[in-house]
């Protein structure tokens, strides 16, 4: 009976002590300051915000947020701060402590980013910059360069992302199309000019209206004709006549 009361009581100051070591570890969590601001994102990313710009960004918020309690910091505000930069699609910001040593704590905001992703580069003398998939502009910076298909010519805003980039993205979703156009031309008028890769020749789109026809009555015309090792024979292709594609020799 005795040891058993001893087991009981030992249990007890156990539990007391556990309770009291977490009460005293939550409050120093609880007051834990921010000492780093960590920016992560996916390193293969094609566009990458200068990581410097972005903690100045945080610090044009709240100058001395380096150093404050942790648990005043407004991580949606910044989070909205940062969704505001043109070449940022999403942000998350959250709060992260680790224990340094057995009796301090070290507070970090964290910022998970996801960048836009360039399909397109426009080349205009009303604008240089590139687009995504969903029509956000892109900033052109010397912290990134893509690899994407290039628009120059007479461009509006508003005829790239509400005409051009439905066109744009179809070229880039097709493997044959995706490898062969290397260039679009907008002319003053809005027709287009497509610039291949591979031939000797310029291709006359005309409008962007009904591109996917034109689309596939080209591609029927380089496998009929042009695949014949006949690809430098002609100058321009129009397609611009509906349901037509005329080849002008040279």
């Amino acid at each position: 009976m005795i040891k058993k009361f001893a087991k009981i009581g030992s249990l007890l100051v156990l539990l007391v002590f556990l309770l009291v070591t977490l009460a005293f570890t939550s409050l120093e969590y609880k007051h834990a300051n921010c000492n780093d601001i960590e920016i992560n994102y996916d390193p293969e990313e094609v566009i990458k915000v200068d990581r410097l710009e972005l903690v100045n960004l945080v610090k044009s918020l709240d100058k001395d947020i380096i150093g404050k309690d942790l648990d005043s910091i407004n991580t949606v505000q910044i989070e909205q701060a940062i969704e505001k930069h043109e070449a940022i699609l999403n942000a998350e910001v959250y709060k992260v402590v680790t224990r340094t040593d057995s009796a301090t704590f070290k507070g970090v905001l964290a910022i998970n980013l996801e960048h836009r992703k360039p399909v397109v580069r426009i080349f205009s003398d009303k604008g240089n910059y590139y687009l995504d998939e969903f029509g956000g502009k892109i900033p052109v910076s010397t912290n990134y360069a893509a690899n994407v298909l290039v628009v120059t010519g007479d461009i509006s805003e508003e005829f790239a992302k509400e005409t051009l980039l439905s066109c744009v993205l179809a070229i880039e979703e097709d493997e044959f199309w995706n490898a062969q156009i290397e260039q679009i031309h907008v002319q003053k008028d809005g027709d287009v000019i497509l610039i291949p890769l591979i031939g000797d020749h310029t291709i006359e789109f005309g409008s962007l209206e009904n591109y996917p026809q034109k689309l596939r009555n080209m591609k029927a015309f380089y496998k009929q004709i042009m695949a014949k090792n006949n690809w430098n024979k002609y100058k321009t292709i129009s397609l611009k006549y509906k349901d037509q594609v005329i080849a002008k020799r040279r």
